[in-house]
């Protein structure tokens, strides 16, 4: 069973902004390189081997370039966890954390709806 722990700054996310910002500057740098490439393809001559890569690399790189800008968050991890204490946990955590094989089953049950004149 998954432990909670209370969220310190740390271990917040970082903010929608500076995610986007930087998956910005990754797609604008991925694209960068493919246009480098691209006219490398187109340029170097005489024409070899390496025209190919080059013209491979302007193909595959948006694909690639895509990818990583939406990687975002999900790889990098820069926070830090918050330290877990024991003697700070509710008792009935404690009481399921012991016997972790032990489901929580939480029941709920309804009753008719009885209105102001008495009836149901």
């Amino acid at each position: 069973m998954k432990r909670l722990t209370p969220q310190t700054a740390t271990s917040l996310p970082r903010a929608p902004r500076e995610d986007e910002r930087s998956r910005q500057v990754k797609y604008l740098v991925s694209m960068s390189v493919r246009v480098v490439c691209f006219l490398l393809m187109v340029l170097v001559t005489p024409y070899g081997w390496y025209t190919w890569v080059f013209g491979a690399a302007a193909a595959l790189l948006p694909y690639i370039a895509v990818v990583i800008a939406n990687v975002g968050q999900d790889l990098i991890s820069s926070t830090a966890s918050a330290p877990t204490d024991q003697t700070a946990e509710e008792p009935a955590t404690r009481a399921v954390d012991a016997h972790p094989e032990t489901p929580t089953v939480i029941t709920i049950s309804e009753s008719t709806r009885v209105d102001r004149d008495g009836t149901a």
